[in-house]
């Protein structure tokens, strides 16, 4: 028999004021078979997204967070790569999902503050543990900075409109897409180093922790991708020198990284800094002129606000800040010898590979 909380009615009624009334039995179906209850004893919005509706539930005392996808796509994909994740203790357990319903039910995690000196050390082992699980399927979408390395109508749309919609000043522009050229050129796509990826943290709040353990919420963006890439979005976040580099890459490689891991890692942020220089200022803008005259934060420093939760990236002028700061570390990074000395050893290895033997 279901055990019903003592708070039904009312709860009931508080329930229906948050969860969609289409998605209410399946959230009684979800509740019945994970716990053995039928309704919760609190409820509170986390996150009111495009894709998703988030929440935090109390049942039986404990906490849980109940998602429902609001999104058109398949969502077996998110719930496979979440239990596959939740299995290996990367993600908080999961007690519930419904590829049909759009549900999941895990683990709530109560969070604490990660100082950015322990992220550095810890963030690559985790990084290491994910991208050595059994791999992902494949997405029909990308929303990385390896989108830039798939060619094909969707890719050369999407350039084709930033580029129209005259965002970047003319010589901006040229160096935009002269840059892009010249990393993609070298850069491999067809790589059969794949991984189990996240590829959606460049935001800290898909990173929590407990005060003991580190763990990756959030899997709809997940599929088989370059390493680099997840790499390279962290990194951004909690890596400021060439010393905490070395660190980083060393904690996630188990070693010192060699001259290819190094020049591959570089050529994978500048891609991330093409790329969201791209989509921040194209969703900033709306097609309307950008205020180029002001000064933008120093790459560094506007990441750790980031992490300490001190900018919202819903916010438009936000978004075309975020933007400018990648461009402006691009420009930074491209007028320094490492940039084409990384060039070079990426371009050397992989033409020695292709050569017949």
């Amino acid at each position: 028999m279901a055990r019903v909380s003592p708070h039904g009615p009312a709860h009931s009624f508080l329930s229906t004021l948050m969860i969609p009334q289409e998605k209410s039995e399946a959230v009684t179906r979800g509740l019945r078979e994970a716990f053995g209850v039928i309704e919760f004893e609190n409820i509170r919005v986390i996150k009111d997204l495009a894709s998703s509706l988030v929440f935090r539930i109390v049942v039986q005392g404990s906490p849980f967070l109940l998602k429902i996808s609001t999104r058109a796509t398949d969502p077996a994909r998110y719930h496979a790569c979440t239990k596959a994740a939740a299995d290996a203790g990367l993600s908080p357990r999961v007690w519930y999902t419904n590829n049909e319903d759009s549900i999941s039910i895990t683990d709530f995690v109560e969070a604490q503050p990660l100082p950015i000196p322990d992220a550095l050390v810890r963030l690559p082992t985790v990084l290491r543990k994910l991208h050595n699980l059994p791999p992902f399927a494949r997405a029909p979408f990308n929303t990385t900075c390896t989108f830039l390395l798939n060619k094909g109508p969707a890719l050369d749309g999407y350039l084709q409109h930033f580029q129209a919609a005259n965002i970047l000043p003319k010589a901006a522009s040229e160096e935009f897409f002269a840059r892009y050229a010249e990393v993609a050129a070298v850069y491999p796509h067809d790589d059969v180093d794949l991984v189990s990826s996240h590829n959606d943290l460049f935001k800290p709040d898909n990173i929590l922790f407990d005060g003991q353990r580190i763990w990756l919420i959030d899997w709809e963006a997940a599929f088989l991708n370059d390493r680099y890439a997840d790499l390279a979005v962290v990194a951004n976040q909690v890596v400021s020198n060439a010393e905490e580099e070395m660190v980083y890459l060393q904690e996630y490689f188990g070693a010192a990284p060699d001259q290819y891991q190094r020049a591959r890692f570089h050529l994978m942020q500048q891609l991330a800094h093409l790329f969201y220089t791209m989509a921040f200022l194209y969703l900033g803008s709306s097609s309307q002129p950008i205020d180029w005259s002001g000064a933008v934060p120093e790459f560094s420093d506007y990441h750790r606000s980031m992490w300490a939760g001190e900018v919202d990236l819903a916010d438009k002028d936000v978004k075309i800040v975020y933007g400018r700061v990648h461009w402006e570390r691009l420009l930074h990074n491209v007028r320094q010898p490492r940039y084409s000395e990384a060039l070079r050893i990426v371009a050397d290895r992989h033409r020695t590979l292709s050569q017949p033997r």
